[in-house]
């Protein structure tokens, strides 16, 4: 009889050992961001305003927590709406064809840094990426915990079908294939 008490405990803390936790992205405290060099001399940076993503953790600490993403093409806005229609063409995201930018992965903690490592696709094109991630930490707000992070990262354009290539009258690409992506995410924890 002793012997029920202890197995109900380590059944529960085995239970608990194993819990995950789903984490939603707050769209209104956070931003999906990218910046691209322009006439060789000027950075532009663009953002997307629709999107939604999860994280679901078993660590307290993130390490090993799966990661999902995704962003409307649609919604892409550089803050000029001529240049907006542009890159949602064929030229680059072709938007109509491909409406979707996705990401799938870990989140792994190597030597006290973070490193973000899945499927990154766009426009119709999957390829194996890694971005550096910042943890901002945790917090209990008193109506619910928040988490933060910032993601960094390069991807090359030209890799994913994004191939308009216009130059300058000296031969420099008009838009370098480099992007970076600045990612910066605040999360509610789910019930």
């Amino acid at each position: 009889m002793k012997k029920l008490p202890v197995l109900v405990a380590l059944l529960f803390m085995a239970g608990a050992a194993t819990a995950q936790t789903t984490w939603k992205i707050d769209k209104g405290h956070s931003k999906v961001g990218f910046s691209v060099t322009h006439m060789v001399v000027a950075e532009t940076e663009g953002k997307f305003d629709d999107f939604e993503g999860s994280v679901v953790s078993k660590a307290d600490d993130f390490n090993g927590a799966e990661v999902s993403f995704t962003a409307k093409v649609g919604s892409i806005n550089t803050a000029n709406e001529r240049r907006d229609g542009h890159l949602k063409s064929p030229d680059f995201f072709d938007a109509e064809k491909f409406p979707e930018i996705t990401f799938k992965g870990i989140l792994v903690k190597e030597g006290g840094k973070y490193k973000l490592k899945g499927d990154f696709t766009m426009k119709g094109v999957t390829k194996k990426v890694e971005f550096d991630v910042t943890y901002g930490g945790k917090i209990n707000t008193g109506r619910g915990e928040k988490s933060g992070f910032k993601l960094t990262g390069t991807i090359n354009r030209q890799e994913y079908g994004l191939s308009w290539a216009n130059k300058t009258p000296g031969g420099e690409m008009v838009v370098s294939d480099e992007v970076q992506l600045i990612v910066k995410v605040e999360l509610d924890k789910q019930a």
